[in-house]
């Protein structure tokens, strides 16, 4: 996945502000860098991600330790943060932007990073202005286990104006940024340092430390940055980057509906839903060939089995009415007539139960008065099924009717 790294200005951005800027295939390697504004700045590509960095002189870092069940209020954990920070900034809360660690827990003492929110916000609406989204906001710098396991020292910034950062420091393994004429003392700097230096200040960091210095890039510098796990969009900025990623998306499919070079992307998605519909199209068509190929069959088997029905309306109803037709003229009788039933609970009820009262109508059998047992119920019910007779209840008499019948 590509990555364009981004150190943001430490004065307050504009359109027309130089950004220093490395593109990176993997993260580890720079393919470009230079110099440009925010809307000339190359693409990441559409599945890159694009990280901005926080120079190290415009972040505070202090130390809190929240309270249990802080976490989980969200809305609250920032008024939380401000209560906690007051008396430790220098600068008003409200004017401040604060981000928690990585994997930050309640009941420890955690790292907390404060910068200036207007300049933050300046910064993040340049790129939006330049229709550039930013996926994460990292410091240059972060306090907490280094790569080698021990101190580090950095001198960074040109021969005028060199400072040191120490990352790593102490127990808490803290940040520190120093001008080198301090850090020169050797108070500030551990005999176990490791320590490198920008190319600009080489020469200068080797003399005021006396010991050897090694090269660091500034490009390699913000490649090891971007791959810290800190991520600084948090709170208000962790909304506005969902924002900006819903702009992205709505700039991404303008693109893509406009843009020349996703013409032969346009054209394959047309025919993939032409081809869909045709298909649903032609699905339905089948289906209502067979379903009409049914009702002419069953409509044929109504005429020829009964060549005086003229007129089909409803097949299946019209062929129950013939077949009743012919039972009555023949004389037979129906699985839901008085007799067959009769016979039926006659054989199923169990010895010496009658109902008080039989009553028939429409195909059903009703009978009253008759009080069961619930195994006798059950046993009912066996039998009555296998006679292809169902039974219900209604007003405290059993019903019976033809098995599939209505109730």
């Amino acid at each position: 996945m590509s990555t364009l790294i981004v150190t943001l200005p430490v004065d307050a951005a504009t359109a027309a502000t130089e950004l220093h800027y490395v593109l990176s295939p993997d993260g580890h390697h720079g393919e470009r860098s230079g110099s440009a504004t925010a809307a000339l700045l190359p693409d990441p590509g559409r599945t890159g991600e694009t990280v901005a960095i926080v120079p190290q002189r415009l972040l505070s870092w202090q130390r809190v330790t929240l309270p249990q069940g802080s976490l989980a209020q969200t809305p609250r954990l920032r008024a939380i943060l401000d209560g906690l920070l007051e008396e430790q900034l220098l600068d008003e809360p409200a004017a401040l932007h604060f981000a928690l660690q990585p994997d930050a827990s309640t009941g420890t003492p955690i790292w907390v990073a404060a910068c200036d929110r207007a300049w933050l916000r300046e910064a993040v609406q340049t790129f939006d202005a330049a229709g550039r989204r930013i996926d994460r906001i990292v410091p240059a710098w972060a306090p907490g286990p280094t790569a080698s396991g021990q101190t580090e020292c950095t001198v960074i910034g040109t021969p005028e104006d060199a400072q040191a950062v120490f990352v790593g420091l102490g127990p808490e393994q803290a940040v520190a940024l120093l001008p080198l004429a301090a850090s020169a003392t050797g108070a500030a700097l551990p005999e176990d340092a490791l320590v490198r230096a920008e190319p600009a200040v080489v020469t200068l960091a080797e003399r005021a430390l006396a010991r050897q210095v090694a090269v660091q890039s500034r490009e390699d510098a913000m490649l090891a940055a971007a791959r810290g796990a800190w991520n600084l969009a948090q709170f208000d900025f962790a909304s506005n980057s969902r924002r900006r990623a819903l702009r992205w998306f709505t700039s991404a499919a303008g693109a893509f509906a406009r843009a020349p070079e996703w013409r032969a992307a346009r054209w394959a998605l047309a025919l993939l839903v032409v081809a869909q519909l045709g298909g649903l199209n032609l699905w339905a068509w089948q289906d209502a060939r067979a379903l009409q190929r049914q009702e002419a069959a069953v409509r044929g088997a109504l005429t020829q089995t009964f060549p005086q029905v003229r007129l089909v309306v409803d097949a299946p109803a019209q062929m129950q009415r013939e077949l009743a037709r012919l039972r009555q003229q023949s004389g037979a009788v129906a699985p839901d007539d008085l007799e067959p039933m009769l016979a039926a609970v006659a054989g199923a009820l169990p010895e010496g139960r009658t109902p008080a009262r039989i009553d028939y109508a429409d195909g059903q059998l009703r009978l009253t008065g008759l009080t069961l047992e619930p195994a006798e119920r059950g046993t009912l019910d066996e039998r009555l099924a296998a006679a292809r007779l169902a039974m219900g209840e209604e007003d405290g008499a059993l019903v019976l009717h033809a098995a599939g019948g209505a109730q």
